[in-house]
């Protein structure tokens, strides 16, 4: 198995950061992180579709000469990586989805919340993103990458979401998929990720017992080995 380079791509108002150390450690690949445009340390105004978000990624993979890529997307990632693998298959080789889903619907009162009161918004979101057993420690974390992204981009985000609906184009991923849920995910629920992997021919589906949204933060170690002998099975 060669070394595949894989873009990892985070939650609506995430950033690099949102992927822990064991992620970015994984020997079957070389992981390059992605702040998306307004996110993280990369400037712009964010994208309100789903599909400019993938030309974003095609962007980056042509200007680091990277001809195909395993992609890891999550949450609003995922819903890049399957766009990718619909409408750029020629540079997709297979993709990690974790805590997405086929669509993903956004309460109207977050996508208002989000530009009229961040803070509250962002507060109320982060304890929907996370178990009961998550460590407060993560919670501040993610509260404060979401507080230091411009509340438009974040809401550009969430309308990128809310419009996202591939439900009908699954059939049409050809390559190879691992499937991550957390079960006790209440942003993205096991449903999605199960329609997900009834869609998608060549696809795995593993559910982590008791994670919540954030399931790679929380259980980082448990995820980095189901997706590395996952890789290592579907590459030999």
């Amino acid at each position: 198995m060669d070394r595949r380079s894989s873009p990892q791509v985070a939650v609506a108002g995430g950033s690099h950061l949102s992927f822990p150390a064991a992620l970015r450690q994984l020997p079957s690949v070389a992981p390059v992180l992605v702040d998306l445009p307004g996110h993280g340390a990369s400037p712009g105004s964010g994208r309100d579709s789903i599909a400019d978000y993938a030309l974003d990624i095609v962007a980056l993979l042509d200007a680091l000469a990277i001809e195909t890529a395993i992609v890891l997307g999550h949450s609003m990632g995922g819903a890049i990586a399957q766009w990718l693998a619909l409408e750029h298959a020629a540079r997709t080789d297979a993709l990690v989805l974790a805590g997405t889903g086929p669509r993903l619907p956004v309460n109207p009162a977050l996508i208002t919340g989000i530009a009229a009161a961040p803070a509250p918004t962002i507060s109320s979101i982060v304890r929907w993103m996370w178990s009961k057993q998550a460590a407060e420690d993560l919670k501040q974390q993610s509260a404060d990458i979401m507080l230091a992204t411009d509340p438009t981009v974040i809401q550009a985000d969430f309308l990128a979401c809310d419009r996202f609906d591939i439900s009908q184009s699954l059939a049409q991923i050809a390559v190879p998929t691992l499937i991550l849920a957390g079960e006790k995910d209440r942003m993205t629920p096991p449903s999605l990720s199960q329609e997900l992997a009834r869609g998608i021919a060549h696809s795995e589906l593993a559910i982590l017992p008791n994670a919540g949204h954030m399931m790679l933060l929380e259980q980082p170690n448990r995820s980095a080995a189901l997706i590395d002998a996952w890789l290592k099975r579907a590459w030999v």
